[in-house]
């Protein structure tokens, strides 16, 4: 498997070898199904690059979760077509499931998360998804395209009929009609803010295994600024780490990925947020196992988290 020259949290060799990592992160630096604001396409390298001033030490996990082992795969070639796309970014998922590693995928635009999802349903069979986002996706195609990341919920459920969507509060009025006569678990962020939604009971009736979509646009502006299709209004740090953390303690979680930053050279805040964030996810997980007496804190990289 091919590594990626910049390393997520540049952590010294023996913590970054893919042979010995527990988890793997995959960049994609993909935008072609963007609708609004550009700049996706750049967005994992930034969020490499800010990583290295990530500290090692989680104050909330008390330990290193970084030594666990994370890899830093290298981006694969990305074709333009979108089927071509998802293709990609399917067997390149597929590979690191078939070497047992936690899969991390950073986004790139929305769109792709369909790919990942049908590789963990390829690995495990019944894969449940958990996505939080200011928007609901579920638009059967946009601006011609079923494939625009304003689908990417309408492909997922296609191939699952256990998903919970959260933090959603921006979708069309198709949309809404969809989700009213189908059922669908949609906590809104009103809903969600009021109590008006079992956010708990939603989580806890899920199926395992599931896959976490996080669009970083779910976060209120002002923890993430820098995103393709902004809504204010959205998750505060603590709130999303929070909900994040109830996830990861009560489901066993395959593998999530991250989407929507959007790299703009003036501000250094919402890419560093991003890798923090995913970093906190992987210490979650880590942390999970250990509470489910799977395995210790590691000092050396551990292996197989799933």
């Amino acid at each position: 498997m091919k590594t990626n020259g910049t390393t997520f949290l540049a952590p010294e060799a023996p913590f970054s070898h893919y042979e010995t990592a527990a988890a793997a992160i995959l960049p994609f630096p993909y935008e072609g199904g963007v609708s609004y604001g550009k700049g996706t396409g750049e967005a994992p390298e930034a969020i490499l690059q800010a990583s290295a001033y990530v500290e090692f030490y989680d104050e909330v996990l008390k330990a290193e979760p970084y030594r666990m082992g994370i890899a830093t795969l290298a981006a694969p070639a990305i074709p333009a077509a979108p089927e071509e796309m998802i293709q990609t970014l399917y067997e390149a998922t597929r590979a690191v499931l078939q070497d047992d590693k936690f899969i991390a995928v950073l986004g790139g635009d929305h769109s792709i998360s369909s790919a990942t999802f049908r590789a963990l349903v390829e690995k495990y069979g019944q894969v449940s998804c958990i996505q939080l986002d200011a928007h609901s996706d579920l638009r059967r195609e946009y601006e011609g395209s079923p494939l625009s990341h304003a689908s990417v919920m309408a492909r997922i459920r296609e191939m699952t009929p256990h998903a919970l969507q959260l933090g959603i509060r921006a979708m069309c009025i198709e949309e809404a009609q969809a989700i009213a006569a189908n059922g669908w678990q949609v906590c809104t962020m009103h809903d969600f803010r009021h109590g008006l939604f079992d956010v708990k009971s939603a989580i806890a009736a899920l199926p395992d295994p599931v896959f976490i979509t996080v669009d970083v646009d779910a976060f209120d502006l002002s923890v993430i600024a820098t995103t393709g299709t902004p809504e204010p209004g959205g998750f505060t740090w603590d709130e999303a780490l929070g909900l994040l953390q109830q996830i990861f303690y009560t489901r066993r979680v395959a593998g999530f990925d991250v989407v929507e930053l959007a790299y703009d050279p003036a501000d250094r805040f919402s890419a560093f947020s991003t890798a923090r964030l995913v970093y906190k996810m992987l210490g979650f997980k880590l942390a999970a196992e250990v509470a489910r007496g799977r395995i210790g804190w590691p000092e050396r990289p551990c292996g197989p988290l799933f």
